[in-house]
């Protein structure tokens, strides 16, 4: 009979959140419940009780764990970008994979739908911290003041829009299902040319 490894309480979240991901990708964020994780892993509902509260708890701390993934994704890109070895549509592209495939606009929807509005805050938080990390680098680079927070805010809130509705929207339309992304790559070119006249 094989024995179950024991996890430190750090792995035993990880693991519990990776399962969750995982769950909220092939199902849905109305699957990630602590009972269907507890199976996914081989604990108990009461061990992920212990790690996570509740379920509520659970989605805020997968919300943070995603954005925490994806933001550090998306710094690497940024400053590849800068470096001549990215480019702003590999960015983009981050951005939109992080609402849409990874599932983050789904679940950031579900939980305002019910009612678990203060689970966004991670999320919010680590976009914030996320752009205090890179302003300071494009303004090196000749950014303006805020340009780089107002660019965030307009490049999560296409992607975020794009997971909702993006390919219904644009099918009627009659634009091509890419048509946000490539809108907001055009906004990220745009916006490095204008550093690289004013520099």
């Amino acid at each position: 009979m094989a024995t179950r490894k024991r996890l430190s309480p750090e792995e035993s979240r990880l693991a519990a959140l990776e399962a969750a991901r995982a769950l909220l990708i092939e199902a849905g964020p109305q699957a990630v419940t602590l009972k269907a994780v507890a199976a996914r892993i081989g604990r108990t509902h009461a061990n992920l009780l212990h790690h996570f509260g509740s379920a509520a708890g659970l989605q805020r701390d997968l919300a943070r764990h995603l954005a925490e993934t994806v933001c550090a994704t998306i710094v690497d890109a940024v400053r590849a970008s800068r470096a001549g070895l990215g480019s702003p549509r590999e960015v983009v592209d981050l951005a939109f994979d992080a609402f849409d495939k990874e599932g983050a606009g789904a679940l950031a929807s579900w939980m305002i739908l019910t009612g678990n509005e203060d689970a966004l805050t991670p999320i919010v938080e680590t976009i914030h911290d996320l752009v205090d990390e890179i302003a300071p680098e494009e303004a090196a680079h000749g950014a303006a003041p805020l340009q780089v927070h107002e660019e965030t805010l307009a490049l999560v809130l296409m992607a975020m829009g794009d997971a909702l509705i993006g390919s219904a929207l644009a099918r009627s339309l009659g634009l091509p299902p890419t048509a946000a992304r490539d809108r907001a790559e055009r906004m990220l070119v745009s916006s490095i040319a204008e550093f690289i006249t004013q520099g």
